[in-house]
């Protein structure tokens, strides 16, 4: 669906250059000479890459619509990750680096978004946050738990994180899937 330069908002999924992108900041620019233009950062779906496009109010883009299904988390095998369709209950392959750095994060039977561009995955977003438990982490030292100061503690899925100095080894913990940063002590 073809949109003027002046529609185009953030998390917008674009066709440039023969390429699917998000964009990830907009800006209109007025300059005191010639006409205004949209300034857009995007960043490229499928290789990362990023790109700052500079487009003219008068110019027209491409819009892309995605598909989001929900499928559940299978297995892993070697650098292939499996999940199964939650409607049609097909299965489908997928590279781990689709994920990312998250892919740490995912667990049997988790339930997650895969976006879709003609039937094609382009990407997979999990839960914004999981509950995992702390396996190892420094011993609580007395009267440093007055501070908000952080200490090193590791999850039990291996990733490493900075939690608070009251946290010990088997507290449950609420950790943020996109950046594996500590949100809460699990109730």
């Amino acid at each position: 669906m073809k949109i003027s330069a002046n529609d185009i908002r953030i998390g917008n999924v674009l066709e440039h250059n023969s390429k699917l992108w998000i964009v990830t900041k907009t800006q209109h620019v007025q300059p005191g000479k010639g006409g205004a233009f949209m300034q857009t950062e995007m960043k490229e779906l499928r290789g990362g890459q990023k790109l700052n496009e500079r487009f003219r109010t008068a110019d027209t883009v491409e819009k892309v619509f995605l598909e989001e299904k929900a499928f559940q988390f299978l297995y892993r095998d070697g650098d292939d990750l499996h999940f199964m369709d939650q409607t049609t209950y097909e299965q489908i392959q997928l590279p781990a680096d689709l994920v990312g750095d998250a892919v740490a994060f995912l667990a049997d039977g988790m339930v997650v978004n895969i976006c879709l561009y003609e039937n094609s995955p382009i990407s997979v977003s999990l839960p914004a946050t999981v509950t995992l438990e702390i396996v190892e982490a420094e011993p609580v030292v007395k009267g440093q738990t007055a501070t908000s100061s952080y200490k090193p503690a590791i999850l039990s899925n291996g990733v490493k994180i900075m939690v608070p100095q009251h946290i010990e080894p088997g507290t449950m913990v609420v950790v943020d899937t996109s950046n594996a940063s500590y949100v809460e002590r699990a109730k």
